[in-house]
């Protein structure tokens, strides 16, 4: 078994270890959610969580960890006697991001449930998971049918299994932790919302509390279990405080001013519902008793609040979650209560918002991680080759407006979403066929009509049906898939000398909002000067689109050719990272090609490469004025796609964009 790496030997990120000592002190806060850069220890503080953790008490032989002082009376396993019972450690379970349904919740044998009436069940990851840690990393990568199964049993501290009549729930409560890298998609709201507390984590840039990261990790990499050892006085009193601060937990008072507060907190941050107020309430409790206190302080609330806010407040979908700790102050200081006792805010151990002490290896003048350096101006970007001297600074994009979505004809096999459609797991059943493999999804009517003929000859002698392996069928299933939204956008200098940049940027982040919440993979090409450039390579980070979008400078000659042949590079790429993913390209153009010899023929064979094998494609025609040449809709036929105005562009005008699609990839087919 591996050594884990010790919990007291992270350095830094003192917002991390104290969003996870306070779930170890109280469960009911509900889960971290860790958000940060690759490589900053997300995963190796979390799973080194795990050792601290009291042993927990179940009843011997139980699959589901079953309470022995208050064993579960619906429990598979059961029923099981009062008292008893055994102690063992608490469990981490890791969810793989490409787990199935099955490994998730637990698998029946449908074959003997048919057969012979029996309940025969395989636990899965929510079951290991009971009274112990569920941690995902990548959470933001897991599939939408887990996500569903997460929430159900987050909501109801339960997991149901229901196949074909058969019916098994067991308990499933859990401290659920999430790690993810921003850069690769958000979240789905109502999983960001279960998470009790969330912390943001980024390398340090202090030269000392660096040097002190990589001498650590390489003599944990020389030597596991002696590094473990020379660790282990400073684990055992992590581990020893956590116990206590269990049993202070419930003498701990929370008097009405910081009742007051918390309620005013939510309030002026516009936080929907009340699950932040009692997330709040529950983490400045934890606080309090981290600290020894039997009394919740206003600094108690004030820490409390930034672990518990930053992810409820309402913002928009680019925005990064954060709070305004002026504004905070302001609140707490108007409504702060008179209730609280004249204690040393600090506490007996060093105040409730601070993690445990490093020991003698931490580095000197090492402090909390600082933000990473600004980023240079976006109007200081440099031009291409060959843009000349019309480079215009970069124009802020016009209001966001809802669009219809857009699909890519026929039916795929992609990974799961809400765009277009394709065979799924999940969905309508549209059929059956025989099982490759394990059998998933029963179809039970044609299970029983491949069964039936043989009855007789099977020797049925009794009501029951004789099945067996050859007559079980699996259910064909039709739901929706994610896609790579490609936008290849003009940015040269006939796009600005009309202003027009301002609408179009606001009609590609309103495009932007549509694939955020349809879950799709996005690219960025834009073109103008002589050459054309990724802007940025197929991603799930939306928000990275939006921002590069942004700081989009225009300026210069046309080459669409250019343009269209870089997006048909990129698409070649992405097929063969992921061959499943059917793209959507959309161009964002008023037609025009100038630049370089025979600039309008070149665009023209460019765009007959896309229309040659099948891509779907959608022109954005932003030509304007009284006398419109129509360049951008003879692209659209080259490349066998259509065009759409920027003022079509809308919910309530592009309806019959997607019948134009696809009508258009039909006759091409």
């Amino acid at each position: 078994m591996t050594t884990p790496f010790p919990f007291t030997a992270v350095v830094g990120q003192d917002d991390l270890r104290l969003a996870l000592l306070l779930n170890a002190v109280s469960p009911a806060v509900g889960g971290v959610l860790v958000r940060g850069e690759k490589g900053t220890a997300k995963s190796t503080a979390v799973r080194a969580l795990s050792a601290l953790l009291p042993e927990v008490a179940v009843v011997p032989g139980c699959r589901f960890s079953c309470d022995p002082s208050a064993p579960d009376p619906a429990c598979p396993d059961g029923p099981h006697e009062t008292g008893g019972g055994a102690a063992r450690p608490a469990r981490m379970v890791e969810l793989p991001v490409g787990a199935s349904e099955d490994r998730l919740v637990g698998a029946l044998d449908i074959e003997r449930a048919l057969a012979e009436g029996v309940k025969a069940f395989e636990p899965g990851l929510l079951a290991d998971a009971h009274r112990g840690i569920l941690y995902v990393d990548e959470v933001n990568l897991l599939h939408d049918h887990l996500v569903d199964l997460l929430l159900d049993a987050a909501a109801m501290g339960a997991s149901y299994v229901e196949r074909e009549g058969v019916s098994v729930r067991h308990a499933a409560r859990f401290l659920l932790v999430g790690t993810m890298n921003p850069e690769e998609g958000e979240l789905r709201p109502q999983l960001l919302d279960r998470f009790g507390l969330t912390v943001e984590v980024a390398a340090s840039r202090e030269p000392d509390q660096r040097v002190e990261v990589v001498r650590r990790r390489l003599a944990y990499d020389d030597d596991p279990a002696g590094f473990a050892t020379r660790w282990a006085e400073e684990e055992a009193a992590v581990r020893a405080r956590i116990v206590a601060a269990r049993e202070l937990l419930p003498s701990v008072r929370l008097g009405d001013g910081a009742l007051r507060q918390i309620a005013a907190t939510c309030a002026a941050f516009e936080v929907d519902g009340m699950r932040a107020d009692i997330v709040m309430a529950r983490t400045a409790t934890a606080l309090a008793a981290w600290a020894g206190r039997t009394d919740v302080l206003a600094e108690d609330v004030r820490q409390a609040a930034l672990l518990a806010l930053p992810h409820r407040r309402r913002r928009n979908p680019f925005d990064a979650p954060g709070l305004d700790e002026d504004k905070l102050d302001e609140t707490l200081e108007e409504f702060g209560g008179d209730d609280d006792p004249d204690t040393d805010p600090d506490g007996p151990d060093g105040g409730g918002g601070q993690p445990p002490a490093e020991g003698p290896e931490s580095p000197q003048g090492g402090g909390d991680a600082e933000a990473p350096a600004e980023a240079g101006e976006a109007g200081e970007a440099e031009q291409p080759a060959g843009a000349g001297s019309g480079e215009r600074s970069p124009v802020g994009a016009a209001e966001p407006f809802r669009t219809k979505v857009l699909s890519v004809p026929g039916i795929g096999e992609g990974a799961a979403g809400r765009r277009s459609r394709a065979r799924t797991e999940h969905g309508r059943t549209t059929g059956a066929r025989r099982p490759n493999g394990a059998l998933t999804k029963l179809h039970l009517a044609a299970t029983v009509q491949a069964a039936a003929p043989h009855q007789r000859a099977r020797g049925r002698s009794g009501p029951g049906l004789v099945v067996r392996r050859d007559d079980l069928r699996q259910a064909t299933r039709e739901g929706r898939e994610s896609n790579l939204v490609l936008f290849v956008v003009d940015a040269s200098g006939s796009m600005a000398a009309r202003q027009r940049m301002s609408a179009v940027k606001g009609a590609v982040v309103s495009l932007l909002l549509d694939a955020y919440q349809r879950r799709d993979k996005v690219g960025l090409v834009t073109f103008r000067g002589s050459a054309a450039d990724v802007a940025l390579p197929p991603t799930s980070s939306v928000d990275a689109a939006a921002a590069r979008l942004e700081s989009l400078p225009t300026g210069g000659r046309t080459p669409l050719a250019a343009g269209l042949l870089k997006a048909h590079d990129v698409l070649r790429v992405e097929r063969l990272r992921d061959p499943a993913r059917r793209p959507l390209v959309v161009v964002v153009t008023d037609g025009r090609a100038t630049g370089g010899p025979e600039p309008v023929a070149l665009a023209s064979r460019a765009a007959r490469l896309f229309a040659a094998e099948g891509v779907a494609s959608v022109v954005v025609d932003c030509e304007s004025g009284p006398v419109r040449l129509g360049l951008a809709g003879r692209l659209a036929g080259e490349l066998g796609g259509s065009a759409v105005t920027l003022d079509e562009l809308r919910a309530d005008s592009i309806a019959g964009l997607v019948r134009d699609v696809q009508g258009t990839s039909r006759r091409a087919a």
